[in-house]
């Protein structure tokens, strides 16, 4: 397993951690974002990272992995590599996670769902709700970055490559939004009105 140390360097070397005032997709605001997708440009940071997520599921005996689109699109190719296993991802439609493009969940299939950064699971529960309803057995999730500091419970296991306390605050209650810095960046996938 990759260290603390090792990982905070690849997100330094990568440009991950971003300072400012950033909404996130959960709503909340923060003055840190982890944009997990300069991870993936690169695969020397991906391959590593993917690799140390999915060797933390072997013995789960993990039949599909599968993801939030877009930003768990490419993490869930490269950890379903490690796994050497199929994978696809879920994707939004009038505002609802859903399967398209013909993807379809087997009864009982063994499911990781990945996601590249956690703060509150909004869209990791989506996901776990579509592979349910559609009658797989979701294992575990795993995902690049735990924000919580190891607070979420989704009822399955979950592990991370780093477990990171990164505050974040209702928008009424934001000291950056207080403090007149009213200059709120958006850089996540989801569309939320500012």
């Amino acid at each position: 397993m990759l260290t603390k140390n090792e990982v905070l360097e690849m997100f330094k070397e990568a440009g991950v951690l971003k300072q400012g005032h950033f909404l996130l997709t959960s709503g909340r605001h923060s003055d840190r974002y982890l944009q997990c997708a300069n991870i993936f440009r690169n695969t020397k940071y991906s391959e590593k990272l993917c690799a140390d997520l999915a060797s933390q599921f072997e013995g789960f005996n993990v039949e599909l992995v599968i993801g939030p689109a877009l930003g768990a699109v490419q993490m869930a190719y490269e950890v379903s590599r490690h796994l050497k296993c199929e994978n696809f991802f879920a994707e939004r439609v009038d505002g609802r996670m859903t399967l398209r493009r013909g993807f379809a969940i087997k009864p009982w299939q063994k499911v990781l769902v990945v996601e590249d950064v956690v703060t509150t699971g909004g869209s990791v529960l989506e996901v776990i709700d579509i592979v349910r309803q559609s009658g797989g057995e979701v294992v575990g999730v795993g995902v690049i970055v735990d924000r919580s500091g190891g607070k979420i419970d989704f009822g399955v296991p979950l592990k991370s490559v780093i477990s990171m306390q990164v505050d974040s605050w209702a928008p009424d209650e934001c000291p950056l939004c207080r403090s007149g810095n009213t200059q709120l960046e958006k850089p996540g996938s989801r569309k939320l009105p500012i």
